[in-house]
C-alpha cells in the first residue's frame, strides 16, 4: 500500500501561482511513477501532469503546458506541482495518484486514471477572476 497526503491548495487570483505537494509513504517511492489529476464539478477527472520514477521524464495536459511543472524529490518521498499563470478554469479538486511498482527501467508513465493504483484525496484549488 502506499499513502498520498496532497497540500497547498487554496484560493489565489488568476495570473497566480500555487504549488502543491503530495507526501507518499509505505512502499519505494522511486518505484512509482506519479501523476497529478483534477476534477471539476460536473466534469471527469483528468490529466494535468506525471513524471517518471527517477524523474527523468514529464508530461503534461496541452492546457496547463508551459504554466505548470511536475517534479519530484526521491529522497523525501514527495511529488510537487508548480502553477503558475493560474486560469479560473483551473480550479478543480488536485488529485495525485502513484502507479506501480514498476521495476523495469523502461517503464513509462501513464496519462489515464486508470493506470494509476493510489490516489490521495484531493486538495481544492480555486482561482478567482
Amino acid at each position: 500500500q502506499v499513502q498520498l497526503v496532497e497540500s497547498g491548495g487554496g484560493l489565489v487570483q488568476a495570473g497566480g501561482s500555487l504549488s502543491l505537494s503530495c507526501a507518499a509513504s509505505g512502499r519505494t517511492f522511486s518505484n512509482y511513477h506519479m501523476g497529478w489529476f483534477r476534477q471539476a464539478p460536473g466534469k471527469e477527472r483528468e490529466f494535468v501532469a506525471a513524471v517518471s520514477k527517477s524523474g527523468g521524464s514529464t508530461g503534461y495536459a496541452d492546457s496547463v503546458k508551459g504554466r505548470f511543472t511536475i517534479s519530484r524529490d526521491n529522497a523525501k518521498n514527495t511529488v510537487y506541482l508548480q502553477m503558475n499563470s493560474l486560469k479560473p478554469e483551473d480550479t478543480a479538486v488536485y488529485y495525485c495518484a502513484a502507479d506501480g511498482p514498476k521495476f523495469s527501467s523502461g517503464s513509462v508513465y501513464a496519462r489515464t486514471a486508470n493506470a494509476y493504483d493510489y490516489w490521495g484525496q484531493g486538495t481544492q484549488v480555486t482561482v478567482s477572476s
